[in-house]
C-alpha cells in the first residue's frame, strides 16, 4: 500500500495491556439498564412496562423512523423500570430496568437456522433491521440504514474496517483471531445485500498475527485482505478509502459518493448473528483497559451491564483513576462516573492512572501549526478553536470548513498549548445544528399562522 494519507499522528498504542488476552464471557449482570437512545437518529419507544416478565431477545423499544434503531432484552426477566437512567453521552435519557431471573431464556423464535445464500438482499436487509444492528466501532449508525443507498448511489466497493487504530482498544484485534468464521460471513452477507464483488479487509500492521488469521480465513473468497502502515486515525472511514482503493471523499460527502460502504468488525459479526441464527445484538466485546485497572481484559457483556460491574470483573482498580473514558482515548469521552450502561457502541472502558493520562491547563494557541500539520483533512483546528470560544460558530462552518472535520483528535493530541480543540468542534457544530433547528421552528410557526 504505497498510498497513503497526509497528517495523522503516532501515539503510543498501548494495546499490549489486553492484545494477547482471548475474549472472556462476563458473568451476567443481577440486573441491566437498558436506554432507548444507543445509536445515531431518533430514539426507540419503549413497547414494555413496569412489572412486564421478559425473554432474552425480546423487543422492548421500538424503532419508529428509519434513522433509528431497535432496541431487545440482553437478559430475561422482569421489567422493574420505564424511567430515566445515567447515560454516557446524553446526561440521562429513558430506559429500560430489567431484573435478572437466572433463566436467560430466548424469545420464542430465537435462535434459527438460516442459509444466508439462499435469502435475497431485501430480505436481509429487514432481518439485520429488525435485530437492531448499529455501527459498533463507537459512531452507532443504524446499519440498514447504511446498506440503503439512494438508487443514485452506486456502490462498488465494501471494506472492512479492521484497522482499530484507537491505542489501547483491542476488541476487534481479539476478534479476529476468534471468530473468523462468523467474520467472514458477515462480509459476504454485507457484500449480497449491496451487489458487489470487490471486498477489502484493511488491518494496520501492528496486528501481524490478524493479519494472518484473516488472509487465511477469506482465502477463496476474492476479498483482499491488506496490511496497512500503523498510523492513526487509520482507521476513519475516508483515510481507509484512501488507502485502500485511491479514492477521496468530497468536502462534505459520505463514503456511499465514491461508491463504497465501510463497516467494522463487531458490526459484521452481529450481521452474521442475526441473519444465520436470527439473533439481534444483546452483547458486544468492550476492551477494559488502562493502568488504573488491575487486570486489563477483553470482556463479552451483555447490552445494559455497569461500567462498575465490568471494571469488577477486572479485579477492580488497581489506583485511584484520575479520568475514565468511554472509548479510546483520542475520540473517546470522559466520563463523571462508573453507574452508567455498557451500550451497543461502548468499544472500550479506560481507567488512567495519575500521568497517564497527559492532563494539563489549557493555554492560548501559540500559533505553531501543529494542528494543521497533524490534521488528515487538511483543515485548520486552531482557527475552529479560536472561533469556537469567541461563539463564531457560523464563521467556523461557512469559512474553516467546519463539518469536514471528523473529531479525530489529532489536532489536540500534537497541541503543545493543551487546547481542547475537539471540544470547540463539537461545541460549534451543535450550535450550527441548534441554529438551522430554531429556524425550521420558526418557519413552522410562521406557516402555521
Amino acid at each position: 500500500m504505497a498510498i497513503s494519507f497526509r497528517g495523522g499522528v503516532h501515539p503510543n498504542d498501548s494495546k499490549s495491556f489486553t492484545a494477547s488476552k482471548p475474549i472472556e464471557v462476563a458473568a451476567l449482570p443481577a440486573k441491566v439498564v437498558i436506554p432507548v437512545r444507543q445509536h445515531i437518529g431518533a430514539p426507540c419507544t419503549p413497547v414494555v412496562q413496569k412489572g412486564d416478565a421478559v425473554k432474552k431477545g425480546q423487543v422492548i423499544a421500538k424503532a419508529e423512523s428509519f434513522v433509528s434503531s431497535n432496541i431487545h432484552a440482553s437478559i430475561s426477566g422482569t421489567v422493574v423500570d420505564v424511567a430515566d437512567y445515567p447515560h454516557p453521552n446524553f446526561g440521562k435519557c429513558l430506559s429500560v430496568v430489567i431484573e435478572n431471573d437466572g433463566k436467560d431464556e430466548w424469545a420464542e423464535g430465537i435462535p434459527v437456522q438460516r442459509d444466508w445464500k439462499a435469502l435475497e438482499p431485501d430480505a436481509i436487509k429487514g432481518i439485520i433491521k429488525e435485530a437492531g444492528i448499529v455501527g459498533m466501532g463507537g459512531a452507532t449508525f443504524p446499519t440498514h440504514v447504511k446498506l440503503s443507498p439512494a438508487p443514485d448511489k452506486k456502490i462498488d466497493t465494501f471494506i472492512l474496517n479492521a484497522a482499530e487504530c484507537e491505542p489501547y482498544l483491542t476488541a476487534d484485534h481479539r476478534l479476529m483471531l476468534e471468530a473468523q468464521d462468523r467474520i467472514v460471513a458477515g462480509v459476504l452477507i454485507t457484500m449480497k445485500v449491496l451487489g458487489v464483488t470487490n471486498g477489502f479487509v484493511g488491518i494496520e500492521n501492528n496486528k501481524p498475527d490478524a493479519i494472518a488469521a484473516m488472509t487465511a480465513a477469506f482465502e477463496g473468497t476474492g476479498v483482499k485482505v491488506a496490511g496497512l502502515p500503523t498510523k492513526y486515525p487509520q482507521g476513519a472511514e475516508k483515510m481507509l478509502i484512501k488507502v485502500l482503493v485511491g479514492k477521496e471523499v468530497p468536502s462534505g460527502g459520505l463514503p456511499m459518493d465514491v461508491g463504497v460502504v465501510v463497516q467494522n468488525v463487531g458490526t459484521v459479526i452481529a450481521i452474521s448473528d442475526a441473519v444465520e441464527k436470527g439473533i439481534p445484538l444483546i452483547e458486544r466485546v468492550t476492551t477494559v483497559s488502562g493502568k488504573a485497572i488491575k487486570e486489563p481484559k477483553n470482556l463479552l457483556l451483555r447490552i445494559g451491564t455497569s461500567y462498575e460491574e465490568a471494571i469488577a470483573a477486572c479485579g477492580g482498580f488497581s489506583s485511584q483513576p484520575e479520568k475514565i473514558i468511554s472509548g479510546g482515548p483520542m475520540m473517546g469521552f470522559a466520563m463523571h462516573s462508573i453507574n452508567l450502561p455498557i451500550m451497543k457502541g461502548s468499544s472500550g472502558i479506560l481507567a488512567f492512572a495519575a500521568g497517564e493520562a497527559n492532563l494539563g491547563d489549557e493555554q492560548p494557541c501559540i500559533r505553531c501549526g501543529r494542528c494543521v500539520d497533524a490534521c488528515p483533512m487538511g483543515i485548520n483546528p486552531s482557527m475552529l478553536s479560536i472561533l469556537g470560544e469567541r461563539d463564531l460558530f457560523e464563521e467556523a462552518k461557512e469559512e474553516y470548513n467546519l463539518l469536514d472535520c471528523i473529531e479525530c483528535g489529532c489536532c489536540a493530541y500534537s497541541c503543545p498549548a493543551k487546547r481542547n480543540i475537539v471540544q470547540y468542534v463539537k461545541y460549534c457544530k451543535a450550535q450550527n445544528v441548534a441554529k438551522q433547528n430554531a429556524a425550521k421552528a420558526a418557519a413552522a410557526k410562521a406557516a402555521e399562522k
